[in-house]
């Protein structure tokens, strides 16, 4: 496979959405807002457990949220 797979997200879209500030969510999901405002840039991706976490807390799927 010649391409490297980047996993993307939508996260910055739905947390906006739902009218979380970046702290709001890193508090409801129980993280912090450095880590919230890392996977916005698409610098860091989240663990299995904090992905679906997010997808919990904006009513969203996994596939809504990330993609490749």
């Amino acid at each position: 496979m010649d391409k490297e797979l980047i996993l993307k997200n939508n996260l910055k879209t739905y947390r906006q959405q739902k009218g979380f500030s970046q702290e709001e969510l890193a508090k409801t999901v129980g993280t912090t807002r450095q880590t919230i405002i890392s996977i916005d840039k698409n610098q860091f991706n989240p663990s299995a457990k904090l992905a679906l976490l997010l997808c919990i807390a904006l009513d969203c799927t996994f596939e809504q949220l990330f993609y490749f």
